[in-house]
C-alpha cells in the first residue's frame, strides 16, 4: 500500500486539461514536488503553460497533504480542506459552488501515477489528465 512518504521527493509532471466550454486544449510540463514540513508534505507544481494559441506562461501551485487515518487528507496552500482519498478509495469530490470537482486517482502504475479531474458546473467545463514520473 501507497503511503504518504512514498511521494516525497521530485517527480516529472505532464498535464493536458480540455476545456469543453472554451473548446480549447492547455498543456502543462514541469516539476511536481513533495517536501516534509513537519505536518506532512507540501507539494509545490512549477512549469510552463500553453493555453489554446496564448504564449506559453509560467504556472505554479501549492497544496498541502497530510496523513489522515489509512488515506491522505489534500488542502489548499492557505489550510482550507481540498479532498480526500486513499489507494483503496482513489476518487473523491470537492464542491466549489456552483461548480463541482471530482478526481480519480490511477496508482496501478506505481511510481508512476495519474490523477483526473472533471470539473462541472455553470462556469466551469474541463477535464484535467496529469501523469506524475
Amino acid at each position: 500500500m501507497i503511503g504518504l512518504e512514498d511521494f516525497t521527493g521530485r517527480w516529472q509532471i505532464t498535464r493536458r486539461i480540455e476545456d469543453r466550454r472554451a473548446g480549447r486544449v492547455g498543456q502543462f510540463s514541469g516539476r511536481a514536488e513533495f517536501v516534509p514540513d513537519g505536518d506532512g508534505l507540501v507539494l509545490s507544481e512549477t512549469g510552463m503553460l500553453s493555453y489554446g494559441g496564448a504564449a506559453p506562461l509560467r504556472a505554479e501551485r501549492r497544496y498541502l497533504w497530510r496523513v489522515d487515518g489509512p488515506g491522505i487528507a489534500v488542502f489548499f496552500a492557505d489550510g482550507r480542506p481540498f479532498h480526500r482519498f486513499s489507494c483503496d478509495r482513489p476518487k473523491a469530490r470537492h464542491e466549489c459552488p456552483p461548480d463541482s470537482y471530482e478526481v480519480t486517482y490511477d496508482f496501478t502504475q506505481w511510481p508512476r501515477w495519474q490523477s483526473r479531474w472533471s470539473v462541472t458546473g455553470p462556469r466551469k467545463d474541463y477535464v484535467m489528465q496529469s501523469v506524475y514520473e
